[in-house]
C-alpha cells in the first residue's frame, strides 16, 4: 500500500478503503462476527501515490489479551484468486467443478491436507492399478505400501508447504507383486487453496505415457545401435557390441552366438540343417550381463557352444522366426530339463522369466543367433520388445555379414602376401638380413608393401622394397604382379636405374590393359620402389628410387646417414629417368630399406617420423634382428593407416684370398695361360677336383671373348671362391652369346653348350665398358 508500519500503526483500516460502503460493510461485518469469525470480500483500496488496487480481503478474529478482539486480515491480489465462490463451504465448489469420470481422458485424484484421497475418477483406478475402496480415506502409502508411494507422498507434502506445483512427476503403476507390468504414469501435482487463499488439499492429475515413453526408449537405443553397432570389421567385436547394447536397455542378460564359418571368414550357412548328423559348430561372439562376471553363461566368449536339435535356438534358425517365451517358468520344467540339465539349473538359479531368441540372417544366409533374457527385471518381455530386439539383430546382421565378407576377403589378401614375401630370404655371402612387415590395421585393410632379396651373379645381391597404392585383394595382387618383374629384371642384371625403367614401363602397360574404355582416368597403378645392389668383393652399394624415402646407412659405429639419392618419380608415371647413384660401405654397415607406413603419421611431418627412425637405428650393439624389432616398435605410429615394411641387411665383404682375377691381351694363345692360372689358384684353395671342368669353362668363354669381343681390348678373368665358385670373363663386346644346339658335323658352336652342362648356372651381364659372363659351379661338401 506504501505505507511504512510507524504510519498506519493504531490508526482505522478503514480508511484505505475507497468506497464508503466497503467502509460500511466492513464495519457491521467486525460487530457481528464472533470469535474465530472469517469475512472475505472484494474491496477497492487506495495506494499511497493515489492508485486504486482491486483487492480480496480476507478477515478472521482472533482471541486477544484482555479479553479483546483482534483480526487478521489479509489483502490478495484480484486477478490471482481462484474463481470459486468465496462463501462456500471447503468441499462443495471443489467437487462441482469435476465432470462426470467418464468425460475425463486423464486420472484426477483429490487429496485433503492429510494427503487421504477423498475423490477420484475411475480412469485413475484403471491406470495406477489401486481400487477405489481401498483408496478412499486412506493416504497413497497406506493404499500401496513401498517406496514408489513414499517418494510420491513427498512430492505431496512439498506442494502442500510451498504452493508451487510439481509437474510431469514420473511414476511405475500400483500392481500386485505377483502381476508384471511396466506401464509408466506422469502426475501433476497442484495445491488446492479456498477464497480466503487457505490449503484445501492437493488435486493430482495423471497421464498414462508408457507408449511415448517406449517409442522414445525404442528410437534412443535404435540411434544407439548406429552408433555402437559395427564399429570395426571385426565379427567377434560386432557380436559383443550387440550384446552390450542389449544390457540393460532390453534385457538383463543376452548372448551372441555366431557360425563358426563366419569367425573364420568363409561362406555362411545358406539354412541349418545337421553335417554329418552333428548341429554346425558355433561360437559366443557376444555376452554381456547385469551381473559381473556373467554367471548366467555356461560359455565363456569365443567358446564353443552347445547346441540342442530340439532347442529354440534352433528352432528359430531353422525357421528364420524369432523364439518369443515371455512367461518362462522354471517351476514347471522346460525343454532343457531332459537334455541340458546344466542350462537348466542356471535358469532356475538366476531366475530368468522371460525369453527371446532372434535369429541373424542377412542377405538369404544364416549367421547365428541372439538371446536376450530378463532375470531381476520383473516385467515380462512384451512384443513391442521382441520387434525392438528384432531390429537391433538386423542392424549388426549386416554389420556382421559387412564384417565376415571383409574378413574373408582379408584373409585372402594375407594369404597372397604370405606367398609374395619372401620365406628364408639370405642375403648370402654379402649380408646378414632381418625384416618385419606389419599389416596395417582393420580399418584400411592389407597395403601394398612388398620387399624382397634377390641373389646375383658374383656374390652380390638385390635389396628391393615397394610399396603399391592402395588397399586389399587388389593390392595384394598388384603387388604380386611387381614381384614377379622385378625378380625377372634382376635375373637379367640390369642396373637399379634401368631395373626401375622397365618396371615403370611394366606398370603403364598393366594399368593400360585394366582400363575401362569408358572411364580410362579410372584406373590407376602407382606405386614407389627402391632398388639397390651391393657387391662384397668391391663393398660398393648402388641404389636407384622412385618415389620412395631413401634408404638409411648406419656405420659401424652407429652414425646414421640418408644418402642424397635422386627421388625419381612414382612408377607408372612415366615422367622423368632415374638415376642410380653407387656408394661405398664400411664392413659391418647396415643399410635400412622401408616404406612409408613406418615413418608417416596424420598429424607429423615426414621428417619428424625420419628423425624418430634414425634414433632408433642407432643402436650398434644390437643384433640385425634384435635391432629390427626395437626400431619397428619404437617408430611406428599408434594407429597406422597404411603397411610399414622394414628391410635390414648388414653388409659383409670377401676377404683378399677368396678373390683372384688377371687382365689379359685379346690374344688366343693367351688361353693356355689363363687355364694355368685359374689351375694354380683352385690348388691354394684346396679345389683341385674342380679344375678339369674350371679349366673347360675358362678356355670357352676366352675363347668366346677373343673371337667376338674387341681386339685392341684386354680380357678379365676373376675367380671367386663364397657359396660357389664364380668364374668370370668380362670383355669389351656388349653382344650377347647365345647358345645353340651344333649337329655332329658343325665345328663351332659347342662352347657355351659346355658350360651349360658343366655348371650349375651361368649369365650374362652388363658392365659400364662391356659385357660379362659368368658360370658358378658348386663346391664340394668338404670345401
Amino acid at each position: 500500500m506504501g505505507y511504512s508500519a510507524v504510519e498506519v500503526a493504531g490508526r482505522s483500516a478503514g480508511v484505505l478503503l475507497v468506497a464508503a460502503d466497503d467502509r460500511a460493510k466492513a464495519s457491521h461485518a467486525a460487530q457481528e462476527s464472533t470469535l474465530r469469525g472469517r469475512w472475505s470480500d472484494l474491496a477497492q483500496v487506495r495506494h499511497r501515490d493515489g492508485r486504486i488496487i482491486d483487492v480480496r480481503l480476507c478477515v478472521s478474529s482472533l482471541s486477544g489479551q484482555d479479553g479483546l478482539e483482534w483480526w487478521v486480515v489479509c489483502a490478495t491480489d484480484k486477478a490471482l484468486l481462484p474463481a470459486w465462490p468465496a462463501k462456500a463451504t471447503v468441499a462443495e465448489p471443489l467437487l462441482a467443478t469435476l465432470p462426470p469420470p467418464s468425460r475425463l481422458p486423464i486420472g484426477v485424484d483429490i487429496r485433503d491436507t492429510h494427503l487421504r484421497c477423498i475423490r477420484v475418477n475411475d480412469t485413475q483406478g484403471s491406470m495406477d492399478g489401486i481400487p477405489l475402496p481401498k483408496r478412499l480415506g486412506r493416504r497413497l502409502t497406506e493404499a500401496a505400501p513401498g517406496t514408489e508411494a513414499e517418494t510420491l507422498e513427498a512430492v505431496m507434502h512439498q506442494v502442500l508447504e510451498s504452493g508451487d506445483p510439481a509437474i510431469n512427476v514420473d511414476y511405475q503403476a500400483f500392481l500386485p507383486a505377483n502381476v508384471r507390468s511396466n506401464h509408466i504414469l506422469t502426475a501433476s501435482y497442484v495445491r488446492l487453496d479456498d477464497a480466503q487463499g487457505r490449503a484445501l488439499g492437493v488435486c493430482v492429475v495423471s497421464v498414462d505415457v508408457t507408449e511415448s515413453r517406449r517409442a522414445r526408449e525404442r528410437l534412443a537405443i535404435l540411434g544407439e545401435a548406429s552408433r555402437r553397432i559395427g564399429t570395426t570389421l571385426d565379427v567377434m567385436q560386432t557380436g559383443q557390441e550387440l550384446a552390450d547394447l542389449a544390457v540393460p536397455f532390453l534385457a538383463d542378460y543376452a548372448t551372441v552366438d555366431l557360425a563358426e564359418c563366419v569367425s573364420l571368414g568363409e561362406k555362411p550357412l545358406a539354412h541349418l540343417c545337421p553335417q554329418g548328423g552333428h548341429i554346425p559348430v558355433f561360437r559366443r561372439a557376444g555376452l554381456a550381463s547385469i551381473h559381473p562376471g556373467t554367471p548366467e553363461s555356461l560359455t565363456a566368449r569365443g567358446g564353443p557352444v552347445f547346441v540342442l536339435p530340439t532347442s529354440p535356438f534352433t528352432g528359430a534358425l531353422r525357421s528364420g522366426k524369432s523364439h518369443f517365451e515371455p512367461m518362462l517358468d522354471a517351476s514347471k520344467g522346460t525343454w532343457l530339463d531332459h537334455h541340458d540339465a546344466a542350462r537348466a539349473e542356471k535358469l532356475r538359479e538366476h531366475a530368468m522369466h522371460s525369453l527371446m531368441v532372434v535369429p541373424i540372417r542377412a542377405r538369404g544366409a544364416v549367421l547365428g543367433v541372439a538371446v536376450f533374457v530378463r532375470t531381476e527385471d520383473p516385467r515380462p518381455f512384451e512384443e513391442d520388445d521382441l520387434l525392438l530386439a528384432e531390429e537391433l539383430v538386423s542392424w549388426a546382421a549386416l554389420a556382421l555379414d559387412n564384417a565376415r565378407q571383409y574378413v574373408r576377403e582379408r584373409s585372402a589378401a594375407l594369404a597372397l602376401r604370405r606367398l609374395l614375401l619372401p620365406h628364408r630370404a639370405t642375403g648370402g655371402s654379402a649380408a646378414d638380413v632381418a625384416w618385419r612387415y606389419l599389416p596395417t590395421d582393420s580399418h584400411h585393410g592389407i597395403g601394398g608393401d612388398w620387399f624382397d632379396v634377390i641373389p646375383l651373379s658374383g656374390t652380390r645381391i638385390a635389396l628391393v622394397v615397394g610399396d603399391v597404392v592402395g588397399h586389399g585383394i587388389n593390392a595384394a595382387a598388384k603387388t604380386g604382379q611387381l614381384r614377379t618383374a622385378t625378380r625377372t629384371l634382376a635375373d637379367m642384371d640390369m642396373p637399379p636405374d634401368e631395373v626401375l625403367s622397365r618396371l615403370d614401363e611394366q606398370v603403364i602397360r598393366l594399368t593400360e590393359a585394366e582400363a575401362d574404355p569408358r572411364h580410362p582416368a579410372t584406373t590407376t597403378m602407382a606405386a614407389t620402389c627402391l632398388y639397390a645392389v651391393y657387391d662384397p668383393v668391391t663393398r660398393t652399394c648402388t641404389m636407384a628410387r622412385a618415389g620412395h624415402p631413401p634408404p638409411a646407412i648406419i656405420d659401424p659405429y652407429g652414425h646414421v646417414t640418408f644418402p642424397d639419392l635422386p627421388t625419381g618419380a612414382p612408377l607408372g608415371i612415366g615422367l622423368v629417368p632415374f638415376e642410380s647413384v653407387t656408394v661405398e660401405l664400411a664392413e659391418g654397415s647396415v643399410l635400412a630399406l622401408y616404406t612409408d607406413g613406418l615413418i608417416e603419421a596424420r598429424d607429423q611431418d615426414i621428417s619428424a617420423g625420419m628423425n624418430r627412425l634414425r634414433a632408433a637405428l642407432a643402436r650398434p650393439d644390437l643384433t640385425l634382428d634384435d635391432l629390427c624389432s626395437s626400431t619397428v616398435d619404437t617408430v611406428q605410429a599408434k594407429s597406422p593407416g597404411d603397411d610399414a615394411t622394414l628391410l635390414l641387411a648388414r653388409t659383409r665383404s670377401l676377404r683378399a684370398d677368396q678373390v683372384a682375377s688377371w687382365r689379359f691381351p685379346s690374344d688366343p694363345a693367351v688361353v693356355g695361360r689363363a687355364r694355368t692360372l685359374a689351375t694354380r689358384q683352385l690348388t691354394q684353395w684346396g679345389l683341385e677336383n674342380l679344375a678339369e671342368s674350371t679349366e673347360l669353362i675358362v678356355s670357352e668363354l676366352f675363347t668366346n671373348a677373343i673371337i667376338h669381343g674387341n681386339s685392341d681390348r684386354t680380357v678379365g678373368l676373376r675367380l671367386i671362391r663364397h657359396e660357389m665358385l664364380t668364374c668370370e670373363v668380362s670383355d669389351a663386346s656388349h653382344s650377347h652369346p647365345l647358345v645353340r644346339h651344333p649337329r655332329t658335323t658343325d665345328e663351332h658352336g659347342r662352347g657355351l653348350f659346355l658350360v651349360t652342362q658343366l655348371s650349375h648356372r651361368w649369365g650374362i651381364r652388363h658392365i659400364p665398358d662391356g659385357k660379362l659372363v659368368w658360370a658358378d659351379q658348386q663346391l664340394p661338401a668338404s670345401a
